[in-house]
C-alpha cells in the first residue's frame, strides 16, 4: 500500500463503542489504527465487537503497551494531535503522507506529555460555547480530511459504485 496514507492512534482509549466505531472506520478506508495501552476496556470486550461489527480482521490494528513503545514504534512519523485545545483548526492544517493523527482518552484528552510530543496539536471549528465532538465523530473528520488531502482515495479505488 501507499506510504502516504495517514493512520489514526487512540491513547488509552475508554469507550469500547468508540473505538469499535473508530476501527470500522479505519477498515473502510484502509488505514492502521494503533491503539495505546492501557485501555478502559478489553480488546475483546462485547461492546467493542458491536461497534466494530466485523470489520476487526479487516483493521490493521497494532497495540502498543504504553506511549513510549508507541513512539519508539512509530518514529520518524509526524504526529498530529486532535486537541479541543489547540489553537491550529483543521482547514488551515496540511497534512503530509504517513501523519499519525493522535486522539486522547474520552474523558481526560491527552497529558503534557503527549501534547508535547506530538508536532502539531489541530482542532476542529465549533460554534462558540461548545466544547469538542464525540472522539470516533473527530476520528472520521480528521481521517477524511487527511485522505481527501493526501489524494488517498484514488488510492483507495473507490471511485464509483455503478
Amino acid at each position: 500500500m501507499s506510504s502516504k496514507r495517514p493512520s489514526i492512534a487512540l491513547f488509552e482509549p475508554d469507550i469500547p463503542q468508540n473505538a469499535g466505531a473508530i476501527m470500522r472506520l479505519c477498515a473502510c478506508l484502509d488505514l492502521p489504527l494503533h491503539i495505546i495501552e492501557p485501555c478502559g476496556f478489553l480488546l475483546d470486550d462485547r461492546k467493542l465487537r458491536r461497534a466494530g461489527m466485523d470489520y476487526r480482521q479487516d483493521t490493521q490494528l497494532t497495540r502498543h503497551d504504553d506511549w513510549a513503545a508507541f513512539a519508539g514504534a512509530v518514529a520518524p512519523a509526524r504526529l498530529i494531535l486532535a486537541s479541543a485545545h489547540a489553537a491550529e483548526l483543521l482547514p488551515e492544517f496540511r497534512f503530509a503522507p504517513g501523519d499519525i493523527i493522535v486522539l486522547g482518552r474520552e474523558s481526560v484528552g491527552a497529558p503534557d506529555y503527549v501534547h508535547a510530543a506530538c508536532q502539531h496539536r489541530v482542532r476542529l471549528p465549533l460554534a462558540p460555547g461548545r466544547r469538542s465532538l464525540n472522539v470516533a465523530q473527530a476520528a472520521g473528520i480528521f481521517a477524511y480530511e487527511a485522505c481527501r488531502q493526501l489524494d488517498w482515495f484514488t488510492d483507495l479505488g473507490d471511485r464509483s459504485r455503478d
